[in-house]
């Protein structure tokens, strides 16, 4: 399993459709994923740290979660399938880790509740080969890339999304 991070969430201009990017944590790859516009919304104002009058799908995962002590220590992305992207969750119950499929845009949802410094993400190496992307830089320096990227996402709002 290759190491991510998580860099944002943008939404393609041709389909107006959101998409979750990740990059390798020790190289250049980016693993974009197509998401639902509500599953990026919930990303988004956990990055943001926008608290909701109610509380989102996510909130409440985890709120149940840590109301029986389970901690979510990691995010696999599995497998690509026709073209559909394939997560597990690693839940921590007690010291005794489950495994939980899920969707990766649900898994990132709740990871980043979690903070994405705590929740580690990883993707099959099979899955960056298939999908991950190399982006083409001008400068060819990733970190001016991921800033440049980085002030793309606070200049939209989460009703872009919708």
């Amino acid at each position: 399993m290759i190491p991510l991070r998580l860099v944002g969430v943008r939404v393609e201009l041709e389909s107006n459709q959101p998409i979750v990017l990740l990059r390798e944590a020790s190289g250049t790859r980016y693993l974009p994923i197509f998401i639902g516009s509500p599953e990026a919304t919930a990303i988004v104002y956990a990055m943001q740290g926008l608290d909701t009058p109610r509380p989102m799908t996510h909130d409440l995962m985890k709120q149940v979660l840590d109301d029986r002590n389970i901690v979510l220590r990691r995010v696999d992305i599995t497998a690509l399938e026709a073209r559909t992207f394939f997560a597990e969750l690693h839940l921590d119950a007690d010291g005794e880790l489950r495994k939980m499929d899920s969707r990766p845009s649900d898994a990132i949802a709740l990871a980043v509740r979690y903070g994405t410094d705590v929740v580690e993400l990883f993707a099959s190496e099979a899955v960056l080969d298939e999908a991950g992307v190399e982006l083409p830089d001008e400068d060819d320096d990733p970190e001016a890339q991921v800033e440049e990227f980085r002030e793309f996402l606070d200049s939209i709002n989460p009703e872009d999304f919708a």
